[in-house]
């Protein structure tokens, strides 16, 4: 293939497969085979719109770990910073001085807990690679950072579920990923190419997540999404 995409008509692509999975985030039944990449597989749930791979290819930890050490995101980083400060900003808005935080999957350089707790915060980590402190789980805060996280669940229905669990009432959900825009640019899309991110997220798909939960929701900018917790 001289390394080009391989991308197949869905009708060709479903011949053969032995099941319709469900939606990994919002549980609909029947996703709809979207698009084949090379050796990946992809799905579309018609109810939230969400993108994602093929459960049976989804990769080891092994190989997750291996590709985060490969970024290079120091906390002192002002470049990585800048890049943060489009989540920190607006949730900082919301929230009320002395806020108790968790940066849930903060990765091994926990850069947006720095600069939420240099605005006056107390934050927690957890990552299940490198901070994998399951104490912090038992408890509930203010608010929870997912800052380029969601992407990575491998389950996301039950991850959004522990998620609001771990929400105060009114505390807020703060979530950024890159938003799946056009299904034109989806084999070339320098996010599908990361092999650990396995679900794609639409606008609206997060507004079909409030929807499920209650939550209010609000994006005050392209890739970022907050979402409070009722009262």
């Amino acid at each position: 293939m001289n390394g080009t995409p391989l991308v197949r008509d869905g009708a060709l692509a479903r011949e053969g497969a032995a099941s319709f999975p469900d939606c990994p985030v919002c549980e609909a039944p029947g996703a709809s085979f979207f698009m084949q990449v090379g050796a990946r597989s992809y799905w579309r749930c018609g109810h939230c719109r969400a993108t994602f791979l093929d459960p049976a290819q989804l990769p080891v930890p092994a190989v997750e770990r291996t590709e985060y050490l490969r970024h290079r995101n120091a906390v002192d980083d002002q470049g990585y910073r800048r890049f943060l400060a489009r989540l920190a900003e607006p949730l900082l808005e919301r929230l009320p001085s002395a806020s108790s935080g968790l940066d849930f999957g903060c990765g091994p350089g926990p850069a947006l807990a720095a600069m939420l707790r240099e605005a006056g915060h107390c934050v927690a980590l957890f990552d299940p690679l490198f901070f994998d402190d399951r104490a912090v789980l038992a408890q509930r805060y203010d608010f929870v950072t997912c800052s380029e996280v969601v992407e990575h669940f491998h389950r996301p229905a039950d991850a959004f579920r522990q998620l609001d669990r771990l929400l105060h009432p009114g505390g807020w959900l703060a979530v950024m990923t890159c938003f799946q825009t056009e299904d034109a640019r989806f084999a070339a899309w320098h996010y599908r190419r990361d092999p650990t991110h396995v679900v794609f997220y639409r606008e609206e798909t997060f507004h079909c997540l409030a929807r499920i939960h209650g939550w209010r929701c609000e994006v005050p900018c392209p890739n970022v999404v907050l979402l409070q917790r009722p009262r």
